[in-house]
């Protein structure tokens, strides 16, 4: 028998039993229960209420995320029937527009079927539902460029972009029986947020967009020793995410220079602070355009006064609070939130989702 499966599961359901304050007696049957299901197929599975308490948990323990106060807010679909690639995109289908919710956007996960000791389960090979497509060409990158090598697979399995900025990728799923398929999203299912500015009416004229909801798939959520490597999830965008890393980092659309330029900063020296000034203005924009079109989204400020809130709640029910400090604190202004000036523990607890580890499958 697999005594590691059964410790982890003891581990957990004892967790889960205390906080829910079930019976103790409940909790013996159960583990007298799941004993005899390891024994005699080797895994064992979780019931309703044990997959949505540990994927809430899951957040609530996410060393790297700000937005955990709201992690009892989690909706979990519970998609463990489906196995297929087709079935898979159904379900992953109905978690964006459930997600988007006309952009009043709710936390999701959906968590598709897990693996067998047998056969591995459903695989995602997108690392957010939503993304946009990269293009190699011969007058530079269009488009995403850390979404190059996963448009490549796309083109293989045989889907074709329009070649513009901001072509939506295809779900690609595989499944060992199935072998890899890719499905479009239909545009109508993804809410997109024209960027504009308050006050600079050039801006428009950039023709800058984002979409709406970050749903992660390149995570595996692990709950009491059984792994999902299909569940992917969302919360909303913090500003600076999109303002900050997608559309600033030098590595992606790089925009801080086409910001300076339109503003007419001196770009001579980095003394003049024109990375600065046109990255503010940048965030400003991603924000302003977010609130006008109705979509949900957090500056950094209220994030991090958010987080303290989450860790004061925590300290009231006898829990402390592990954190990655280099993730916790926005790329932007972070000495100004009070995140940046506390120390956290980075130990990783149980249930938690990690990444994936470079050609797992």
């Amino acid at each position: 028998m697999n005594t590691s499966l059964l410790s982890e599961a003891r581990t957990f359901l004892e967790q889960m039993y205390t906080e829910l304050q079930w019976s103790q007696d409940d909790l013996a049957a159960r583990i007298d229960h799941i004993r005899n299901e390891i024994a005699d197929h080797g895994t064992y599975n979780h019931t309703a209420e044990e997959l949505e308490y540990g994927a809430k948990v899951a957040w609530r323990n996410s060393n790297r995320c700000i937005g955990r106060l709201f992690w009892q807010s989690l909706h979990v679909l519970d998609c463990r029937g489906a196995v297929t690639p087709k079935q898979g995109y159904e379900a992953l289908l109905h978690h964006i527009r459930y997600a988007t919710n006309g952009g009043k956007i709710r936390p999701t996960i959906t968590i598709l079927g897990k693996d067998s000791p047998h056969a591995p389960g459903l695989r995602i090979w997108n690392d957010q539902l939503i993304r946009y497509a990269g293009y190699e060409t011969d007058s530079g990158i269009i488009g995403d460029p850390i979404s190059i090598a996963l448009t490549k697979r796309a083109t293989a399995l045989g889907w074709k972009g329009d070649g513009t900025r901001f072509d939506v990728l295809p779900l690609m799923l595989e499944s060992r029986e199935h072998g890899p398929q890719w499905f479009e999203i239909p545009k109508q299912d993804v809410l997109e947020v024209p960027l504009l500015h308050p006050e600079f009416d050039w801006f428009a004229e950039l023709e800058l967009r984002w979409y709406a909801v970050p749903i992660v798939s390149n995570m595996k959520l692990e709950i009491g020793g059984i792994t999902y490597h299909a569940a992917p999830f969302n919360g909303w965008y913090m500003g600076t995410e999109i303002g900050a890393r997608n559309l600033a980092d030098p590595f992606r659309y790089d925009l801080l220079p086409t910001i300076a330029k339109h503003m007419s900063l001196s770009t001579s020296s980095n003394a003049t602070l024109w990375k600065d000034k046109a990255l503010i203005e940048l965030n400003t924009a991603v924000l302003y355009s977010f609130k006008q079109s109705g979509a949900s989204i957090v500056d950094h400020h209220t994030a991090a006064q958010q987080f303290m809130q989450f860790e004061r709640m925590e300290k009231d029910q006898g829990r402390k609070v592990t954190g990655d400090w280099t993730w916790l604190i926005p790329p932007l202004s972070p000495a100004a939130t009070p995140i940046f000036h506390n120390e956290y523990d980075n130990t990783w607890k149980k249930p938690n989702f990690f990444y994936r580890e470079e050609g797992e499958q």
